[in-house]
């Protein structure tokens, strides 16, 4: 979407406000409905139906972002005192503006962070002095789509331009937490977890809410996590690698050739920085559904320094119980890019026999999830499953939060 910019030096004045909207307050519907208030100075998020269309009033100003973010902090102030709004969506566009311009490293983009807090607390304020605020359950969420670089500007992918963040604040949300696996989509999740609407299957939503912590065991890899070896792009003080495999898991290298860039000999586990970092513009960055630590076979990087034989390497889950059951599922999420020769398989064991393959990959596969459900063996009391990937100077797999289940 392309964004009209500001001339250097236009003068900026404070705009006459329009009409505060009002929100309608009819007879309680049943069930009840929530009313929300959008204000918005980017006007694509009107037009390509982001999210205004559905409010129940709306702002919607052109992009003289200096102009209208005070515009919108002026009557989105007077509504959070004077109405009852249940879901307020606001955007200020100033910061992107200047990162536009000046970059992220220009004392002009901190100065417009400066002026963008000072909305934010009229804001709080706001929320704070209504009467019955002692009575009401309020939560405060501040996102951004991106970063930028310090040049200028953004849509490469770098980290820099790529990361994000979440800052939260409400009901069931821990003071001073900072979930390691937090992404832009669990914003929705969490608005309908705090409003008490159970999200349908059918939406195919990816998040979750904030407050539901990470059980996916290559989290709990964290505190082992180490600095790069061999790779000379990933910066020294990232910590984002270990061959270390979770409790119950194992890796599999006996048939591993030698040689070959450290990190990268065998499965590994790894944060997105860190493995992104490895290799700009070659897709690691779509590796967008996994979270905190994954699991990574990437004979490419593997490959960058001098080696012998191929890559083959098996990522090994714990065994578990499936006595009495019928059929055993395996959920996860993974991205695959797909070059001859290399292969991908996924095997079952039962009772610790012998593997069967029971998926096999033979095309990229863009971080999707994945959900294999294979039938119980007669008499059988555990079950593990097996990730083997072989290769030599291809490209990779991806593996994260694997859950096995039983029905």
């Amino acid at each position: 979407m392309a964004r009209q910019a500001r001339r250097e030096g236009q003068h900026l004045h404070r705009p006459q406000l329009r009409p505060v909207p009002r929100l309608p307050r009819p007879p309680a519907p049943d069930p009840p409905r929530a009313l929300l208030f959008a204000a918005v100075d980017w006007p694509e998020l009107d037009t390509y139906g982001t999210v205004t269309p559905g409010a129940d009033a709306k702002l919607v100003y052109n992009n003289d972002y200096a102009v209208n973010d005070l515009a919108i902090t002026d009557i989105t102030e007077d509504v959070l005192r004077n109405q009852n709004p249940d879901v307020l969506f606001v955007y200020f566009g100033e910061t992107d503006e200047i990162g536009h311009n000046y970059g992220a490293a220009s004392p002009k983009y901190t100065a417009a962070i400066d002026v963008q807090d000072g909305y934010l607390g009229r804001l709080l304020a706001a929320i704070q002095a209504r009467p019955a605020y002692a009575t009401e359950r309020w939560t405060v969420i501040v996102a951004t789509d991106h970063g930028h670089t310090d040049a200028g500007g953004h849509g490469g992918s770098s980290i820099e331009e790529r990361r994000t963040f979440v800052l939260a604040q409400g009901p069931g949300i821990a003071a001073g937490a900072r979930p390691i696996d937090t992404r832009l989509v669990d914003v929705a999740a969490t608005v309908f977890h705090q409003l008490g609407i159970v999200p349908d299957p059918s939406w195919g939503l990816d998040g979750k809410p904030i407050q539901e912590r990470s059980t996916d065991p290559f989290d709990s890899l964290y505190p082992s996590l180490s600095g790069r070896v061999d790779e000379t792009g990933i910066p020294a003080g990232i910590l984002g690698f270990t061959h270390t495999a979770p409790s119950g898991w194992s890796v599999i290298n006996n048939a591993m050739g030698t040689g070959g860039v450290t990190e990268w000999r065998g499965w590994s586990f790894a944060t997105d920085e860190f493995w992104s970092r490895a290799q700009r513009d070659q897709s690691r960055e779509l590796n967008v559904r996994a979270r905190g630590v994954f699991a990574v076979a990437d004979s490419d990087e593997w490959a960058d320094k001098t080696f012998s034989g191929t890559y083959d390497s098996t990522l090994v889950t714990p065994a578990y119980a499936v006595s009495g059951a019928s059929a055993v599922t395996l959920d996860f999420t993974t991205f695959y890019r797909q070059e001859a020769p290399q292969t991908a398989q996924v095997l079952v064991s039962f009772n610790g026999g012998t593997p069967t393959v029971v998926k096999s990959y033979t095309a990229d596969v863009v971080s999707q999830p994945q959900s294999l459900t294979v039938p119980v063996l007669a008499g059988a009391s555990n079950v593990s499953f097996r990730f083997r990937y072989t290769g030599s100077n291809n490209w990779y797999w991806t593996i994260d939060g694997v859950k096995i289940t039983t029905s």
